[in-house]
């Protein structure tokens, strides 16, 4: 009898110093079987809306490049660039690169011939409807064609994946999952279920929890991404205290030692008997 509590105990004390992380812990998107019995409608908007400090590049085009004449006004700055019947705010002609007209404040641009138009809070969509506009109000093109494009779009990524770093969103449909796939997914250490995204809008500053092993999560504001979010992935204990200072570390060790401790005392309680 007291050979198979020893091996119990001693089976125990192996487990508990050798087992691994429940898989709840690491999977992705726990109970999505039971949420996608049905297809399920998208209800977040995942439209970036211009803030202060954005940069746009805005494109118009006509099928009469003479009309576009009056926009060179912005070449003697090295901001204009014409290409038949095209022509791009933010594109320099001689060099071909691109820096965009930011946003002020107050959600303003100030463009050649048109001056300031308001844009803030608008998507791209709307910022072009809007130029249009103003383009036609002023009697200098009819029938306007704005495209206008977002150029320094970006997220922050830190704590515990592969690879933290800035990254820049090459479209406006980005959802946090294609951000931390661009980082090498979450490290060993990263909680999975404690994933932190802040955002700033209109003055605000928002704190989003998130929970990457719940399916729930595809139904959270903060699934899409907006520009200028930061991401925030907790690390477990673990990683605590490994970068932690020594007085930290010493004291899981001492933990550790007295389960250990306590263990062997009770082994010899039994072997006593």
């Amino acid at each position: 009898m007291r050979k198979q509590v020893l091996f119990g105990l001693a089976a125990g004390l192996a487990l508990c110093l050798t087992s691994c992380v429940s898989t709840k812990k690491i999977q992705y998107f726990q109970g999505s079987d039971q949420m996608f019995e049905q297809a399920q409608a998208i209800l977040q908007t995942y439209e970036m809306h211009l803030k202060p400090a954005d940069q746009i590049l805005i494109k118009v085009t006509c099928d009469n490049p003479e009309l576009l004449e009056v926009f060179n006004l912005d070449v003697t700055l090295g901001a204009g660039s014409r290409n038949g019947g095209n022509l791009s705010y933010g594109t320099t002609g001689s060099m071909g690169s691109v820096y965009g007209y930011t946003i002020d404040n107050k959600g303003d641009v100030r463009l050649p011939v048109l001056g300031v138009v308001r844009v803030g809070g608008m998507t791209c969509d709307e910022a072009a409807k809007t130029i249009e506009q103003t383009i036609i109000q002023k009697n200098i093109i009819k029938n306007p064609d704005v495209t206008v494009r977002l150029l320094n779009a970006r997220v922050a990524v830190l704590g515990a994946v592969k690879t933290p770093h800035v990254v820049s969103l090459t479209s406006e449909r980005n959802t946090i999952l294609d951000v931390l796939s661009q980082c090498g997914d979450l490290s060993d250490q990263g909680l999975r279920e404690k994933v932190s995204l802040y955002r700033e809008d209109n003055g605000i500053r928002q704190k989003y929890d998130l929970d990457l092993t719940q399916a729930n999560i595809f139904e959270s504001p903060a699934y899409y991404v907006q520009q200028n979010d930061l991401i925030y992935v907790q690390p477990n204990k673990s990683q605590n205290v490994r970068s932690s200072a020594f007085p930290t570390y010493l004291s899981a060790s001492a933990s550790i030692l007295g389960f250990v401790s306590s263990i062997t005392a009770l082994v010899f309680a039994i072997l006593k008997k």
